[in-house]
């Protein structure tokens, strides 16, 4: 069965904009209670939107169209994994020089959320870029793999029944194509490494 590829990506979508803005509206309740000083709660909201407006301008380039000639900034990227960073779990290294091509930094990004479901309590995220190649790089304290899941990247014949938290896994293989490109996988106790 094909998976409803938009439906997953409007779930996974919904579900990771309903923290930072859960956030946005204690803040808001905080001060409505709140007599005199209210720093507290408002450094709360204002984290918590820029952490929104980073997950909006992340899922863009993710899962967004992606023309051939397309680039996106290493500023931009370096602005949206500093607010994405902010407060949690994964701290990113985006190693990466200049300017690419929309299509290539859309791969890695999925990538990174591939990344991001093997790491359950949080980790390191390192790309590289060199001479036109690809490296990310994850390491954490602890990893749960779903072999499965991770064997659809590279051999996309497989049949794996997605859920919204995996739609990076569905979304990727089709994208590695479009930019021309071949993804290799490799997994160890303490680290995860794609290159493409």
């Amino acid at each position: 069965m094909t998976p409803d590829l938009a439906a997953l990506v409007g779930s996974r979508i919904c579900h990771d904009l309903i923290s930072p803005i859960g956030a946005i509206g204690n803040g808001v309740e905080l001060l409505a209670l709140t007599d005199g000083d209210t720093g507290a709660e408002m450094e709360l909201i204002n984290e918590s939107v820029q952490n929104a407006n980073a997950r909006i301008r992340y899922f863009r380039i993710a899962y967004g169209a992606a023309s051939a000639d397309q680039t996106i900034s290493r500023s931009e990227i370096l602005s949206i994994l500093a607010a994405t960073a902010r407060g949690g779990r994964f701290t990113y290294f985006w190693q990466v020089q200049g300017d690419h091509h929309r299509r290539l930094v859309r791969c890695a990004l999925l990538l990174m959320q591939c990344f991001e479901s093997a790491l359950p309590v949080g980790g390191d995220i390192h790309i590289e870029e060199e001479s036109g190649n690809w490296f990310l790089r994850a390491e954490g304290t602890r990893q749960s793999i779903d072999h499965d899941l991770w064997d659809s990247l590279t051999n996309p014949q497989l049949r794996h029944d997605y859920t919204a938290a995996q739609v990076q896994f569905a979304l990727l293989p089709g994208f590695i194509r479009e930019a021309a490109r071949s993804l290799q996988i490799t997994t160890t106790s303490t680290q995860i490494t794609a290159r493409f």
